[in-house]
């Protein structure tokens, strides 16, 4: 026979009602800012009119999109502070594990994780001002610093080649420890006794990482690379949002705040969900793309 029968599954449904009732207010979220919201989509397909009556004019919006110059230079800032997010800081969290499986004092270990876990639960407001304080011309420490040492100051803020790497490495600094701890997790489960048959053998530390540790955690690097390429598109609306200036405005401006000011600000609603839904399909593409690509090369993926 094969299936379960009915009244065990109904039996089983009962015993997890309290599971399911955690899961809820989960699916609520997703379904209230996730899936409603793409009915709001159809949007960029019409000419928006408070009074609801709402016309029809196909891909006119994308049109003007795509001839904008303006949007050409967001989608490139886009693609470059992403880029530079993605490749640069996707494997700090796995060396960080890698490190954090190595220390075996567990009052350290867990000492450590609680101060590196602590900046993601700070909003990119707090983040911002802590590095304002810290970058600015006059006033901020690092110059301080510099100067102390006979340097110059150096306008990290408003240099618009610097500015991007304030956002690669306050992002890594917020996310880090956080981004750790599927990596931690899947260390954890490695059995034991085959970290011991490597010593016996005379395996070292790099030895073991690089034979055991690393392959034992590859599908969740997969994985998880796959995930952070599929929000290639979003540079992160509220850092860039609350760290750019007029001065760096030409190389920060992402697509995210470019739907902002044209939405909220300019009140060109269509034209603003249009960009909005041309980042969303991106999006769904690459993380189709490297899903295959990934299944064809290593076997693994999202699913």
């Amino acid at each position: 026979m094969t299936g379960r029968s009915p009244s065990l599954l109904v039996r089983d449904a009962r015993r997890s009602i309290p599971l399911y009732l955690m899961l809820l207010p989960a699916l609520v979220y997703l379904a209230i800012f996730a899936y409603v919201p793409i009915w709001g989509a159809r949007l960029a397909f019409m000419d928006f009119s408070f009074t609801g009556n709402y016309t029809w004019v196909g891909l006119k919006h994308f049109k003007t999109l795509f001839s904008s110059p303006i949007f050409g230079s967001v989608l490139l800032n886009t693609v470059i502070i992403s880029g530079m997010k993605i490749f640069i800081n996707f494997p700090m969290p796995i060396i960080l594990a890698l490190m954090l499986a190595e220390v075996r004092g567990q009052k350290l270990k867990k000492t450590v994780q609680s101060v590196i876990y602590l900046p993601h639960f700070l909003s990119w407001v707090v983040i911002a001002g802590i590095f304002i304080n810290l970058l600015s011309l006059n006033e901020g420490a690092i110059n301080k610093i510099l100067t102390l040492l006979g340097m110059k100051s150096f306008p990290f803020l408003t240099n618009r080649t610097s500015i991007r790497w304030v956002f690669v490495f306050s992002e890594m600094w917020r996310s880090i420890g956080w981004d750790s701890l599927l990596y931690v997790a899947a260390i954890i489960r490695i059995d034991p006794e085959v970290y011991e048959a490597a010593v016996i053998d005379g395996a070292g530390t790099f030895r073991r990482i690089w034979s055991i540790t690393l392959p034992a955690i590859m599908p969740t690097m997969v994985t998880i690379f796959i995930l952070n390429l599929g929000f290639f598109m979003d540079a992160g609306f509220d850092q860039v949002f609350n760290l750019m200036n007029d001065a760096v405005m030409s190389s920060v401006d992402i697509l995210d705040t470019y739907v902002y000011r044209m939405g909220l600000q300019n009140g060109e609603f269509s034209y603003a969900t249009a960009a909005g839904l041309f980042k969303g399909v991106i999006g769904l593409i690459l993380i189709f793309g490297t899903h295959v690509t990934s299944k064809k090369i290593t076997g693994k993926g999202v699913w």
